[in-house]
């Protein structure tokens, strides 16, 4: 059995379906990437909220972004499986999912994404190019990526 996907503007979502996205991410990165950084940065309120369900709980999401917001291109961020089921590949379902979303709800092929070093491989193989030097974001070492 596969994920359940949804899609929704932060003001569709429900208090619940809000409540855990944010604790999944807070589980990842704050808790597994022990990163002491604010994970809230203000652009929850302008992305499309992706999530992928399973037996009734969040274990997917990503944030999907129109261009101009965090990239000149549209943008994926924030991509997150639950750790308990990152052995079913569910992280590339999600990357599916997210780029077909950002081509449907915002028209753009374009797509820019600022993707943690050690997960370069696992952009290109959904098309994404290293587009910058590596960089640091929140003591993390990021790498700019775009898929044309």
């Amino acid at each position: 059995m596969g994920l359940q996907w949804k899609i929704k503007p932060f003001k569709e979502l429900s208090v619940d379906e809000l409540y855990d996205l944010l604790q999944l991410r807070s589980e990842i990165f704050v808790v597994e990437q022990n990163c002491v950084y604010l994970d809230l940065d203000g652009k929850d309120k302008l992305a499309l909220h992706l999530f992928g369900e399973f037996e009734g709980k969040i274990v997917a999401h990503a944030r999907l972004f129109k261009a101009g917001i965090s990239f000149d291109n549209a943008s994926i961020g924030r991509v997150v499986v639950d750790a308990n089921y990152r052995d079913r590949k569910w992280g590339h379902d999600l990357m599916r999912e997210a780029i077909a979303g950002v081509a449907h709800h915002f028209g753009e092929s374009k797509i820019t994404i600022g993707a943690q070093l050690y997960l370069k491989k696992f952009y290109e193989s959904h098309g994404f190019v290293q587009t910058s030097e590596m960089y640091l974001e929140d003591d993390i070492p990021h790498i700019e990526m775009k898929k044309e």
